[in-house]
C-alpha cells in the first residue's frame, strides 16, 4: 500500500519529542546545505531523500522549481559516498559504504539533460555527473563511461532510447547502480498527457540493473497516472509525495467564443495586452504548426518579440528560440506542445491557450510554467466548443490489425526470443512503427520483452491476442474522449475553476479560490458544492477518492462532488459524470470491498 504525503499530512516525518541523537537526518541536511546551497528544505524533500537512502522507492509529484531534483541528487551523492559524506568524527558512514555505484537518471530530452548536467557540474565539479546520449560525440561518450567505471561519476544521465541497447544496460549493471531516477515520469503512463513508448521498458531495465531504489519525478500526475507510474516502474511500497499542487498565484480565466475569426483576434489582442501589463515574457499555445507561425507573425507586427516553436522547425532554430526565451530575449513564444517540458524559467508572467488542450493533465502542466517565482501570473484559455472536434481527431489511434498479426507470426515462427532489429528486418516495419506495435501487444501480456529480445507466450492464439490489443485500444479511446469531456467541463463550468481543476487531480478545495473569472463574477459562489471534508467524514455515501463499482462500467474512483452530480473515474471508461439521483434510485454504484 502506498503512502501519500500531502501538504497537510506529515507521515514519516520525525514526531516532536522523538530522540534524534544522533540525528538520522543530519547528514542529508548537511549535504543539501553545504553542497547544494539548500539550508531550508521544502515539505517532502527530506522525507524523499531519507526514503531513497534507506532503499525505499519514491514518487514525487511537485511543480518544476519546487526542488524535485534535489531529492535524488542529495540521495545519489549520499549513497555514492562522495567526499564530505563521512560522519562528523571522521569515520565512514555505514549507509554510504553499503553501495557506491552511480545513480542512473533517465530524462526524455537531451536539452533537459544538458541543462541539469551543467548545473550539477557547476556545483560538484570534475566528473561527478556525466551524460550518455546521441547528442554527444563518441569520444565524449567514452570519457563518460570511463568516469563512471573509475567511480568518479555519481550520476549518469541517459535518454530512454539508450536503455533499449543491451550493451548499455549490461555495462550499467556492472557498475552497481545505486538509484534509478525517472524524470518526467508521467511519460511512462499511457494515461499521461505526454506518453513516450520508450519509457515502457524502464521497469524491465530497472530489474536488469538489480532493482535499485527508484524515484519517479513529475510536475503533474492525476491519480490514475500515479498508479500507472508505480506499476510500470515496478515500485514496491513507494513513498508518494504530493506537494505544491495548488498554484494560488496563477489566475485562471476562460474566454468563450462562437466564431473562429473573433477568437483569433481576441487571442492576439490579449497577448499584446498581457505582455504590456505584466511586463514579463509569456507563452501562447496553439494546436497546429501553421497557427504558431501565423500568431507569431501577427504579434511581431504589433511590436512584440515573438517566435514560433514547433517540431517542424530545424533543431538549430528550436535551440535558438529556447535560448532566447531563457535569456529574456523574447516577449512571447508561440508554441505547440513541443515546447516547455523541463523548462524552469521563474519569471513567465502569462500562459495563453488559443485552442483547448486534449486534457486537464496537459493544461495543468502548461499553465504551471507561469509564475514560478511566486509572483502574480495569468492563465487564459480561449474556448470555442467546435475546437473539441479537432482534439477528438488528434486523439484517434486505432491499431493496425494486419500489422499486429504480422509481428505475431514472426514471433510464433521463431525458436526463442527475437531482437527488435531482427523483427524490423523480417516484417519490413520501421523501428518507430514496430515500437508502437510491440507496445500494443505487450498490453495484452501475451508478448513480453526481455534481455534477449521479444517473445510470444507459449500457446497464445494469434487472433485472440490481436482482439485483446484492439479491446485495449478501444478502452484507451474511451478514456481519451472522457478526458476531452473533462476539459470541456472545465471550460464551461460556472463554478470555481480551481476547485474543478484540483478535483480532477484528486485534491479537495473546500471553498472557491477567489482568483479565477467565475469567482470574480460571483457565479462560483452561487454553485452549491458538497463539502469535501464532510463527504470524507461520512456524510456522503460515496466520499471523495472512494473505490466504487458500477453495474456496467466496473471499478472506479470518486473524483468530484457537485450538488446534483458525481464524477467517477472508471478504469475502462474514463471520466463519467453521473446524476446523483440516478445513482441513488438505480443503485448504480456500490462501494468496493
Amino acid at each position: 500500500m502506498t503512502e501519500l504525503i500531502s501538504p497537510t499530512v506529515t507521515k514519516n516525518e520525525v514526531p516532536a519529542g522523538t530522540d534524534t541523537s544522533p540525528d538520522p537526518d543530519a547528514a542529508l541536511r548537511e549535504l543539501a546545505a553545504g553542497t547544494f546551497g539548500l539550508p531550508h528544505l521544502r515539505a517532502g524533500q527530506l522525507a524523499g531523500m531519507k526514503a531513497l537512502v534507506t532503499g525505499r522507492d519514491v514518487l514525487a509529484v511537485m511543480p518544476t522549481g519546487y526542488g524535485k531534483s534535489a531529492i535524488y541528487q542529495v540521495a545519489a551523492l549520499h549513497r555514492h559516498g562522495k567526499p564530505g559524506l563521512d560522519k562528523a568524527d571522521g569515520t565512514p558512514n555505514e549507509t554510504n559504504s553499503a553501495r557506491r555505484g552511480p545513480a542512473v537518471v533517465v530524462s526524455p530530452l537531451i536539452a533537459l539533460q544538458e541543462d541539469q548536467l551543467d548545473r550539477l557540474l557547476e556545483t560538484l565539479g570534475g566528473d561527478a555527473a556525466v551524460a550518455i546520449n546521441s547528442g554527444r560525440s563518441d569520444s565524449e561518450v567514452n570519457e563518460a563511461w570511463d568516469a563512471a567505471e573509475r567511480g568518479d561519476a555519481a550520476l549518469i544521465f541517459l535518454a530512454p532510447e539508450q536503455l533499449a541497447k543491451t550493451e548499455t544496460v549490461e555495462r550499467l549493471a556492472a557498475l552497481g547502480v545505486s538509484l534509478f531516477v525517472v524524470d518526467e515520469a508521467h511519460c511512462v503512463s499511457s494515461w499521461g498527457h505526454d506518453f513516450r513508448p520508450d519509457y515502457l521498458r524502464l521497469g524491465e531495465v530497472r530489474e536488469q540493473l538489480g532493482n535499485p531504489p527508484a524515484v519517479g519525478l513529475t510536475a503533474t500526475a492525476s491519480p490514475p497516472v500515479r498508479d500507472e507510474i508505480q506499476q510500470r516502474l515496478r515500485m514496491t511500497d513507494p513513498l508518494v509525495l504530493v506537494h505544491g499542487f495548488d498554484r494560488t498565484n496563477i489566475s485562471l480565466d476562460v474566454v468563450r467564443h462562437l466564431e473562429d475569426r473573433d477568437k483569433r483576434r481576441a487571442v492576439t489582442e490579449q497577448v499584446t495586452e498581457l505582455a504590456a501589463e505584466l511586463r514579463g515574457p509569456g507563452l501562447l499555445y496553439a494546436a497546429t504548426r501553421k497557427d504558431t507561425e501565423a500568431y507569431a507573425a501577427e504579434l511581431t507586427e504589433r511590436g512584440l518579440r515573438a517566435e514560433a516553436y514547433h517540431a517542424g522547425r530545424k533543431q538549430s532554430e528550436r535551440d535558438r528560440v529556447h535560448e532566447q526565451f531563457l535569456d529574456d530575449g523574447l516577449d512571447v513564444v508561440v508554441a505547440t506542445t513541443a515546447f516547455g517540458m523541463g523548462i524552469d524559467k521563474p519569471n513567465v508572467r502569462f500562459v495563453v491557450h488559443a485552442d483547448i488542450p486534449d486534457s486537464l493533465d496537459s493544461y495543468y502542466q502548461e499553465i504551471g510554467r507561469a509564475g514560478r517565482d511566486g509572483g502574480p501570473a495569468s492563465a487564459v484559455l480561449h474556448y470555442r466548443p467546435e475546437d473539441l472536434g479537432l482534439r477528438k481527431f488528434f486523439g484517434t489511434h486505432m491499431p493496425d490489425e494486419e500489422s499486429l498479426l504480422a509481428v505475431l507470426q514472426v514471433l510464433r515462427a521463431a525458436d526463442g526470443p527475437v531482437t527488435q532489429k531482427a523483427l524490423a528486418e523480417q516484417t519490413g516495419f520501421s523501428p518507430r512503427k514496430l515500437t508502437g506495435l510491440l507496445n500494443q501487444l505487450q498490453e495484452t501480456r501475451a508478448v513480453r520483452t526481455g534481455k534477449r529480445g521479444v517473445r510470444l507466450e507459449a500457446g497464445a492464439k494469434l487472433p485472440t491476442v490481436v482482439e485483446r490489443a484492439v479491446e485495449h485500444a478501444e478502452a484507451r479511446q474511451r478514456v481519451d474522449r472522457s478526458r476531452i469531456e473533462m476539459m470541456r467541463g472545465y471550460a464551461e463550468t460556472d463554478g470555481c475553476r480551481r476547485q474543478f481543476l484540483l478535483g480532477y487531480f484528486g485534491e479537495d478545495l473546500p471553498e472557491p479560490c477567489g482568483n479565477c473569472d467565475t469567482c470574480a463574477d460571483g457565479s462560483a459562489y452561487e454553485e452549491n458544492y458538497d463539502d469535501g471534508a464532510a463527504a470524507s467524514a461520512g456524510g456522503e455515501p460515496f466520499p471523495l477518492q472512494a473505490a466504487v463499482v458500477h453495474k456496467e462500467w466496473g471499478p472506479g474512483v470518486v473524483m468530484r462532488h457537485e450538488e446534483d452530480v458525481i464524477t467517477v473515474l472508471f478504469e475502462q471508461e474514463g471520466y463519467k459524470t453521473l446524476s446523483r439521483q440516478a445513482v441513488t434510485e438505480g443503485k448504480l454504484l456500490t462501494l468496493a470491498t
